[in-house]
């Protein structure tokens, strides 16, 4: 464990030293203090510590630069803090996580379930034969919500892909200018179709696809493909870049289709 989680001083310590290599080398023991939780006197005297220790120099009045040495140390407790805080997040937080999933099979709390997506749903079926694993914590019949915690392994899943189709605007013949055809077959392959857009939403009805959704498409497909489903998403032409640009910050891969 890091010293710096050892005790308050060192914490205070690491702190302080972090707070002059912020600001230095003009040095405001006052705003220290602030930013600390501690008195002024208590922040020259730790300077002093930091001084007398080769951590710090001192330039002149209210002048301070952390040393290589300082550096070094700051360093080397905050790769410890980090490697302390992967630890309480990837170890022990996922550990205690609860989600909750369908159940595929009678599972009653304390069950050892095998854990897959379909659907973009989780799903939880009795047993430990799956790549990825977690125990029940609730009772629950066959096609219900159950509880999950204590995961292991990795579910098995790769992501989808987004098929973004064009719409006209209403001023270039909207929904009535449009290869329906073309666009039912493209819905027909999908696990989710969305809309972004009047016209759009309009093109969809007509061919039997009402949206699932028709506000913040491009997020809502991003995260439907990222869950391993595919997605059609019908957008009005004016408002595909509002689509596109939510993808790319999901990372998630999208072709472009429709006039």
């Amino acid at each position: 464990m890091s010293d710096a989680l050892a005790d308050k001083r060192t914490a205070s310590r690491f702190r302080i030293l972090a707070e002059i290599a912020d600001r230095q080398p003009a040095v405001s023991q006052g705003e220290i203090a602030d930013a600390v939780g501690v008195t002024s006197q208590a922040v020259s005297e730790y300077i002093r510590e930091l001084v007398d220790d080769g951590l710090v120099e001192k330039e002149g009045r209210s002048r301070y630069r952390v040393t290589k040495e300082g550096v070094d140390w700051l360093f080397r407790e905050a790769k410890s803090l980090r490697r302390y805080v992967d630890h309480v997040t990837d170890d022990v937080l996922e550990s205690l996580q609860e989600d909750a999933a369908i159940a595929v099979g009678d599972v009653e709390a304390g069950d050892t379930v095998s854990l897959s997506l379909r659907n973009g749903l989780l799903h939880a079926t009795p047993g430990e034969q799956g790549a990825a694993t977690g125990v029940a914590t609730t009772d629950a019949e066959a096609g219900t919500d159950v509880g999950v915690t204590g995961f292991e392994g990795v579910i098995d899943m790769a992501p989808g892909t987004v098929t973004v189709y064009q719409i006209p605007p209403v001023r270039a013949g909207g929904s009535r200018d449009i290869d329906d055809a073309a666009l039912a077959a493209a819905c027909e392959s999908a696990d989710l179709v969305l809309a972004s857009g009047v016209e759009a939403v309009v093109a969809l009805r007509g061919i039997d696809y009402p949206p699932a959704v028709s506000a913040a498409a491009g997020e809502v497909a991003a995260a439907a493909a990222g869950r391993g489903q595919e997605v059609v998403v019908a957008v009005t032409r004016d408002e595909v870049g509002r689509v596109t640009d939510a993808l790319r910050d999901g990372d998630t891969e999208y072709v472009v289709e429709g006039s």
